[in-house]
C-alpha cells in the first residue's frame, strides 16, 4: 500500500475503539498489533481497514462497517421468519426499530428458544450457517426420564437419523430430578430440529429446549425477548471462524 492509500494504523485503532491514538501508538510500540500476519512496530504504517486483518493481542479488531451484526434471545412460540401470514409472533416483531434490512441466520424451530444471530451482511451469514465452517451450537435441553451415563455416550458416538448420521461434539448432564434430565449439548450441525431427533433416539424425548451459545457468542444476560449487538471480540472471532 503507498504512502496516500489507507489511513495510519493508529487511527484505525482509535476508530474501532480500541485505544486512543496515544495509546494505539504505545500498542503498536510494544509489538502487541498484527496486520495481516505481521507484526507492526512503524507509526506511519497504513491500513485498508475494510480489508486488512488486524488483531491486537491476538484478538480480531473488526473493521468499521455499514453493516450489523446482532444476537437476539428468541422467546418460545415465536416463529423464526420475518413475516408470518398466519399473524403468529415473529422476529420481525422484535427488529421493529430498526432500519436495516435484517434476516437471521439459521433457524429455530417455533418451541425452541434462546440465541439467534441477525444481520444485514449476506456473506457473513451464508458462511456461518454453512455447515464446512463448523461453527458450534450449544443448547440445554430439558428431556423426558433420568438418563444414564452410557446412554448419553451414544450422542458421542453418533445416532443414526433418517437423514444421516449425528454426533455431538459433547454432552453433560447438569441436573436430574423428577423424571427430568437437563442436559447441555454442543454440535456444529444445523439440519432441521436435529437436536430434538437425536434424543428421540435415544428415547428420551426434548420437553424444553434452548440455545445458549453460537460459537463465541454466549446468552449472558440477555433476557428473553430483549437484542443486543455483538460485541467487537464476538465479532472478531466469528469473522475467524468464517475466514472473513
Amino acid at each position: 500500500m503507498s504512502e496516500d492509500e489507507g489511513i495510519r494504523l493508529q487511527k484505525a485503532l482509535a476508530q474501532a475503539g480500541v485505544a486512543s491514538r496515544r495509546n494505539a501508538e504505545l500498542l503498536i510500540e510494544q509489538g502487541r498489533v498484527e496486520v495481516d500476519g505481521a507484526v507492526v512496530t512503524e507509526f506511519g504504517t497504513r491500513v485498508d481497514p475494510a480489508v486488512s486483518v488486524i488483531r491486537v493481542d491476538g484478538e480480531r479488531i473488526p473493521p468499521t462497517s455499514a453493516h450489523v451484526y446482532l444476537v437476539l434471545n428468541k422467546p418460545r412460540g415465536v416463529v423464526t421468519t420475518m413475516s408470518d401470514p398466519q399473524g403468529r409472533s415473529c422476529i420481525a416483531d422484535f427488529v421493529q426499530d430498526r432500519t436495516e434490512r435484517l434476516f437471521h441466520i439459521g433457524r429455530l424451530d417455533t418451541d425452541t428458544e434462546g440465541l439467534l444471530l441477525l444481520t444485514n451482511h449476506g456473506e457473513f451469514a451464508h458462511r456461518l450457517a454453512h455447515p464446512s465452517y463448523e461453527v458450534s451450537k450449544t443448547y440445554v435441553a430439558e428431556v423426558e426420564g433420568n438418563v444414564k451415563p452410557g446412554t448419553l455416550r451414544r450422542l458421542l458416538d453418533g445416532v443414526q437419523l433418517e437423514d444421516g448420521p449425528a454426533q455431538a461434539d459433547t454432552v453433560k448432564e447438569i441436573s436430574s430430578i423428577r423424571g427430568r434430565t437437563l442436559i447441555q449439548i454442543t454440535l456444529h450441525e444445523g439440519r432441521n430440529r436435529i437436536v430434538r431427533r437425536m434424543f428421540d433416539e435415544i428415547g428420551h424425548p426434548v420437553k424444553r429446549l434452548t440455545r445458549t451459545a453460537v460459537g463465541p457468542v454466549r446468552r449472558g444476560n440477555l433476557h428473553t425477548g430483549d437484542l443486543r449487538e455483538l460485541d467487537p471480540k464476538e465479532l472478531g472471532q466469528l469473522l475467524d471462524l468464517v475466514d472473513l
